[in-house]
C-alpha cells in the first residue's frame, strides 16, 4: 500500500474507500477539466495555508525549506477566497436564466448602484462604464459557462481572480428573500468541479521538493536522467526558491489596475459578503488538501522542473497559462500510468519511465506504427486496471462494496480518466470510436519544446531522448520497438521507413528545428530566457 504524504490516517470508510484513491491519493477525477486542474493548483498556492490546527502557518506560494523538512503528520489546510461579489458582477448576466435567484438579482443591483455612486466620469455615463467593466471581467471567463454563475471560474491571470468553487443550494434556499440569509446557502467545500486534483498536484510538489540533493542526484543517475537537468535543477532547495519566484512573477504580470478593480469590486463595495465567505476569516472555511503517495516524488520532481521552465518561458501570459494547463494534464496522465506500473504485474523490464507510449504520425500514414500506438493505449489501460487490483489494495477494499467501488475506480479515477485527459488535450485520437492511438498536436509539441529544453537549444537526438525520459513518449524505431515489447511482449525492430520524419516536419513548420547537416539538427526553444550551451 502506498505511504501517504502527509502522514495522516486514511479514511477507508469514506473519502479513501475507493481503491483508486488509495493508489493515487485524494484525488484525480475524470469530471475535473484541464483548466480546473491549474486553477485549483494556483488556488492552493495563493491561499493562506497551515499544517494542522494552525500553529504552523504560511502565506507564501510554497512552504519554506525549513517547513518542508519537518515531519508532516498533520493535514495541510488552506483558506480559499470565494470572491462571490466579483463572480456575480462578471458572470451573472451570462448565466442560465433558471439559475438566477431573486436574491442574487437584488444583490447585483445593489453592487451596481454602489459602484455607480463611487464613479467619477467625465466623457461617459456610469452605466456605460459599468457595462465595460462587466465585459472586461467576463472576457477572463475560464470554465463553466453552463453552470450557475457562482460555480464558474476565471482564467487565473492574477491572484485576485483565483477563487474556489461555490455551489448554490437552490432546493434548500426556497423561500429565502434576503442576500444576507442567502449567503448561508452557498457551499464552498463540495469539490464537485474543483475536485481536488489541483490539491494533489500541490502536495506532490511539496513531497518532491523536501528531498535532499543527494537523494535527487542518486535517483537521476540511476534512472539515466542526469543529463536531462541542469546542475541547478538537481538541487531541490534552488528549485523550490526559483519556482516560487517564477509563479509569483507570472501572477503579477497582469496590469495592477485589473487586480485592483477585481479586489475593489469583490471586497470594498460589499465587505460583509467578502468577510463571511473569506476562508481566512471564517474557521469553518479551511479546506484540507488530503494526501499523495510518498513514492510518487520521482515524477513529481520532474513536474517541478517542467513547471519552472514553463513559468519562465518568454511567452504571452495567456499562452503560458495554456502551456501550464497542458502540462498539468500530461503530468496527471504520467502519474496514473507510472504509479500503476509500481503495482501492476510487470510487462517487461524498462529503464525509467516504466512504460513507453508509441506516438504515431497525426495522419496515420504508417500502419505498423499505428498498430503499435494502439497497443500502447491498450497496455496503459491494462496497467492501470491491474495496478488497481494489486492484492494489498484489492483485499482492503470492503467486500460488500467491492464491485461498485471498482466500477467507479475504472470509470472516474483509472484508465478512463487517462483516456479522457488524453482526448481533451488532443493526444489520443479519435475522440469517439475504436482504434485509439497516441499523436501529437501543435499545443503538445510547444509544451515539449519549452519543458524539455534546458536552454535555448538542444540536439534533436537529445530532445527525443528527453521526451522519453520525462513522459515516456517514443518516436524512433528503437523506442517504438521498446513500446511494442512493453505493450505486447513482442520486440519489433523494423517499421518500414523512418518513423519520425513527421516529427521533424512538425518542428520545422513550428520554427523550432534548425538543420546543421543531414545527420545533425538542433531543436530551438524560442521562448527560452538567456543563452546556454547546447547539450550533446
Amino acid at each position: 500500500m502506498p505511504e501517504p504524504f502527509p502522514r495522516i490516517p486514511l479514511d477507508t470508510h469514506d473519502s479513501d474507500a475507493n481503491p483508486a484513491v488509495r493508489l493515487y491519493g485524494r484525488r484525480f477525477f475524470a469530471d475535473q477539466t484541464t483548466l480546473e486542474l491549474l486553477i485549483e493548483f494556483l488556488l492552493v498556492a495563493t491561499s493562506p495555508k497551515r499544517l494542522g490546527s494552525g500553529s504552523r502557518s504560511f502565506d507564501s506560494l510554497l512552504p519554506s525549506r525549513e517547513m518542508l523538512q519537518e515531519r508532516w503528520e498533520d493535514e495541510l489546510k488552506y483558506a480559499p477566497r470565494a470572491r462571490l461579489n466579483l463572480k456575480l458582477f462578471a458572470f451573472f448576466g451570462a448565466s442560465k436564466l433558471d439559475s438566477r435567484h431573486e436574491t442574487h438579482r437584488d444583490h447585483l443591483r445593489h453592487l451596481d448602484e454602489v459602484l455607480k455612486a463611487r464613479m467619477r466620469v467625465s466623457d461617459d455615463t456610469p452605466e456605460n462604464v459599468l457595462k465595460t467593466l462587466e465585459n472586461l471581467f467576463l472576457g477572463f471567463h475560464g470554465v463553466g459557462m453552463q453552470r450557475t454563475w457562482c460555480a464558474q471560474s476565471f482564467i487565473p491571470v492574477c491572484q485576485d481572480m483565483v477563487a474556489c468553487e461555490s455551489i448554490w443550494q437552490q432546493t434548500k434556499a426556497r423561500g429565502v428573500v434576503d442576500w444576507s440569509e442567502a449567503l448561508d446557502y452557498f457551499s464552498h467545500r463540495q469539490a464537485i468541479f474543483l475536485s481536488r486534483g489541483g490539491e494533489l498536484l500541490y502536495l506532490q510538489l511539496c513531497n518532491a521538493l523536501r528531498r535532499s540533493r543527494s537523494e535527487v542526484e542518486t535517483w537521476l543517475a540511476d534512472s539515466g536522467l542526469s543529463s536531462m537537468l541542469t546542475t541547478s535543477e538537481k538541487d531541490p532547495v534552488w528549485l523550490c526558491e526559483q519556482l516560487q519566484a517564477a509563479l509569483a512573477a507570472m501572477l503579477a504580470e497582469t496590469p495592477s489596475t485589473v487586480s485592483q478593480l477585481a479586489e475593489f469590486i469583490d471586497r470594498s463595495v460589499d465587505e460583509e459578503t467578502s468577510t463571511q465567505t473569506d476562508g481566512e476569516k471564517n474557521d469553518r472555511r479551511w479546506t484540507s488538501c488530503g494526501w499523495c503517495p510518498q513514492e510518487t516524488w520521482h515524477e513529481s520532481y520532474l513536474f517541478a522542473v517542467e513547471l519552472l521552465r514553463g513559468c519562465r518561458a518568454n511567452l504571452d501570459l495567456m499562452d503560458r497559462l495554456d502551456l501550464l494547463e497542458t502540462l498539468c494534464a500530461l503530468h496527471v496522465m504520467r502519474c496514473l500510468v507510472t504509479q500503476a506500473s509500481r503495482y501492476a504485474s510487470p510487462q517487461g523490464s524498462l529503464a525509467w519511465p516504466p512504460y513507453r507510449l508509441a506516438i504515431s504520425d497525426p495522419d496515420g500514414n504508417n500502419q505498423t506504427v499505428k498498430q503499435v500506438s494502439r497497443a500502447s493505449v491498450q497496455a496503459v489501460s491494462k496497467t492501470i486496471f491491474d495496478g488497481l487490483r494489486h492484492p494489498d489494495i484489492f483485499d482492503k477494499t470492503p467486500a460488500g462494496n467491492r464491485d461498485r467501488l471498482y466500477k467507479e475506480a475504472d470509470r472516474r479515477y483509472g484508465h478512463k480518466l487517462f483516456k479522457t485527459l488524453g482526448k481533451r488535450i488532443g493526444m489520443i485520437v479519435p475522440r469517439r470510436g475504436a482504434g485509439e492511438r497516441f499523436v501529437l498536436n501543435g499545443r503538445i509539441l510547444r509544451l515539449l519544446v519549452v519543458s524539455l529544453c534546458s536552454g535555448r537549444r538542444i540536439t534533436y537526438d537529445t530532445f527525443r531522448e528527453a521526451a522519453r525520459a520525462h513522459f515516456g513518449l517514443v518516436f524512433d524505431e528503437s523506442g517504438l520497438g521498446q513500446a511494442n515489447g512493453w505493450a505486447t511482449g513482442v520486440q519489433t525492430e523494423s517499421f518500414g521507413k523512418a518513423t519520425d520524419d513527421w516529427l521533424i516536419k512538425m518542428l520545422e513548420e513550428a520554427g523550432a528545428l534548425r538543420r546543421l547537416s543531414d545527420s545533425c539538427a538542433l531543436v530551438e526553444n524560442a521562448a527560452a530566457v538567456g543563452e546556454q550551451e547546447v547539450l550533446a
